[in-house]
Parts: C-alpha cells; structure tokens; sequence
C-alpha cells in the first residue's frame, strides 16, 4: 500500500465528512478512480465517522431549565387570579319589582286621579335601568377578558383562551447548479504510476493539478506544456507550484476541441520554469484528458 502525506489523510477525512468544496470533491473522486489504496482509505474514513452519529443519544432538558426560563421574564409567582363583579340577578330585580306594585296597589289618590299608569311607568323605568346595567356590565367584562386573553394568556382556562393559529413559512429552496462536465488527464511515464493528475472543468476551463508522487530535484521546477498539432509548437501553462494543488485559468483561451484533444506533458526546467517559453528537456510525463462527469442533459 502506498505511503500518504498527512495531507492526503485529511483530504480523505474532510471528504468522508462532507466538507469538501465541489472542486476539491472531483480531485478526491479523480484519485479514487485511479488509486485503489486511497479508495480503501476514503471507505475507512466513512465507516469510522459514520459510526459517531450512533453513538450520541437525544438529551432531555432538566425540569428546572423551565423554572428558570420563567423566572428570567417574570412569570415565576403565580399571579393572583381577577374576581370579575357578578350582575345583580334578575330574580332579585323581579323581587323588588313585585314589592313596589304591591306597595303602589291602590290606583287612586286621595284627590280622585288614577295612578296606575304612573306606577307601571315606574316600574318599566327601573326594569330598563337594571337591564342597561347588567348589559354594561356583561360589556365591562367581555373587555377586561379580552385584554387579558392578549396580554396574559395564560391567567385563562383552557376552554375561553384564544388558539394560536402557526403560520408555516414555505420556502422553495433555490434551484441547484447544474454540475459542468470534468475531464481528467493522469500524468505519468509509460508504465509507472500517477506523478500528477490534472483535472479540467469544461465550464471555466479551469484547471488543477494534484500531486500525487512527484518532486522536483532542488534547483529545478516541474513545468506543464499543452502539445497540438494545431500549434506550431507546445505552450507552457506555467510551471507546477510545490503544494499538493495548482490552479490556474489559462486554458479559457484554447479552442474547447484543442483542450480534449491535446497532449499534457510535463518537463524539468530551471527554478522557475522556461525563460524563453520553450521546453529545454525531453517530457517525463505525459497524459490525455478523459471525461469523467459527463455534462448535463
């Protein structure tokens, strides 16, 4: 099984994790479909990690957590409850009613005028009095209830407390970004293992290369070349940094069918690359592009 830096390791582990970005993603997946060893470590990862989530368990809050929630906005002390004033009731107005007619039973007076009608027009008064009262009353009380009901709910019962109707908010979630084609060329000498792996988004004709077993010598500098028959000679796309990633956008400027269908080779040049934008060595590693997420359709 081949060796790995700490660097591969962690790039294995933040895939398992999920928090690779979408280009580091490909770069692992490119190495997947090429190294089996670093596959088996990706799997490792995933069976290590998947293995936590199962081993916490929900945790219930303390009784007391509430308690403190309500002693933190005032709500601790039970508050005394409100007497609401009781109408008088209506069999006591007909009482009173009965004992001012029997009172007012003779319909004469003593100077020969009939008194009746005065005495039900007294009466009729006092019945429509009480009636506006026990109404103002019943209104008096229908208003306190209300303030109550919005600013105390809860100092109500259950049967005349007002429901809460919950809004659910639906949110439609923006629509994904439609993955771009990946093209991947594996950098190596005939017959030996991957040095460089370079990868190509065919949407930004971006690309990266990912070191994989290679080092240049002290002095001296790894430097990419695209090689077409349709140029009269290769072009440098730069020389290959010295960390595990090197990104760059020069290909944006190739024809799309030169990009699939070129050559990448890489040569050993002076410490920092060709000074005259010509190869200087004979390529040690050469590679063509493969599509390996094919477009959407």
């Amino acid at each position: 099984m081949m060796a790995y830096s700490e660097d591969h390791i962690a790039l294995a582990a933040e895939y398992a994790l999920g928090t690779l970005d979408a280009e580091e993603r490909a770069q692992v997946e490119t190495m997947m479909s090429v190294d089996k060893d670093f596959t088996a470590m990706v799997s490792a990862w995933e069976q290590k990690l998947g293995a936590l989530n199962q081993m916490v368990g929900s945790v219930e809050p303390r009784p007391e957590v509430w308690a403190k929630i309500r002693a933190a906005i005032g709500l601790l002390e039970q508050q005394a409850a409100i007497v609401l004033p009781e109408p008088e009731p209506f069999a006591a107005a007909l009482e009173s009613l009965g004992t001012a007619s029997v009172a007012t039973d003779t319909p004469r007076t003593s100077n020969g005028f009939d008194t009746s009608n005065v005495v039900e027009l007294a009466a009729s008064a006092r019945r429509w009095r009480m009636i506006a009262t026990a109404a103002s009353a019943i209104a008096a009380v229908l208003v306190v209830m209300i303030g109550i009901g919005v600013s105390m709910p809860d100092l109500l019962p259950d049967s005349i407390r007002q429901k809460k109707v919950e809004v659910a908010e639906t949110r439609t979630p923006p629509p994904a970004p439609k993955p771009s084609a990946q093209y991947v060329a594996v950098l190596q000498k005939e017959g030996g293992g991957p040095a460089f792996i370079l990868t190509v988004d065919d949407a930004t004709r971006n690309f990266t290369v990912r070191k994989v077993g290679a080092s240049a010598e002290p002095g001296s500098s790894f430097e990419l070349w695209l090689i077409s028959d349709k140029l009269p000679k290769p072009r440098s796309l730069g020389v290959i940094g010295a960390n595990d990633f090197t990104s760059r956008p020069v290909l944006a400027s190739y024809d799309d069918d030169m990009v699939k269908s070129a050559t990448y080779a890489v040569t050993v040049e002076q410490a920092g690359g060709s000074p005259d934008g010509n190869p200087h060595s004979t390529p040690i590693l050469t590679g063509k592009l493969i599509e390996t997420v094919p477009p959407p359709r």
